[in-house]
């Protein structure tokens, strides 16, 4: 299966505006899970639901009326779920390139009608980038692992 990058475009909206007068996080958020979510229910072919989101970075802020652009890549699959890379690009309609403006790592588990675990087309790095971000998918996993060991106090 081809692991073809899922990519909305789209101008900021002023009803994406937070207090400072950029586009707000939430937004942003927002259109995260949505290119993710496109990308895994064409991965898996199924129903999918997000598990995890973790690391969000936010390097720069978004200006309102800027072309956005939210690029969505599977770099790791297990049994029934999904690592997918999301990075957030926008630019200034004047300027011919985009900057990175936002990235994480989106969890999405394929799931039947019932809401149980479906299985997932195995993602098959190939090339050494590819390599490289599943290595990367790996070690945020382990991470996870850590972060919620430490948590458990506290839920």
């Amino acid at each position: 299966m081809q692991n073809k990058p899922i990519t909305f475009q789209f101008i900021s909206e002023p009803s994406d505006v937070n207090y400072g007068g950029n586009v707000h996080g939430g937004s942003v958020m927002k259109w995260i899970d949505q290119a993710g979510y496109a990308c895994a229910t064409t991965w898996s072919g199924n129903y999918s639901v997000t598990v995890y989101v973790g690391g969000i970075r936010f390097y720069e802020p978004i200006k309102i009326g800027e072309v956005v652009r939210v690029d969505a890549q599977v770099i790791y699959t297990g049994k029934s779920s999904m690592h997918i890379s999301i990075n957030v690009f926008s630019r200034n309609l004047k300027q011919p390139t985009f900057d990175k403006k936002t990235h994480c790592i989106i969890v999405f588990v394929a799931v039947d009608e019932n809401g149980k675990k479906l299985p997932v087309p195995a993602w098959i790095p190939e090339t050494e980038e590819e390599k490289q971000q599943e290595k990367y998918a790996k070690r945020l996993m382990d991470l996870r692992t850590q972060i919620e060991d430490e948590m458990k106090p506290f839920l």
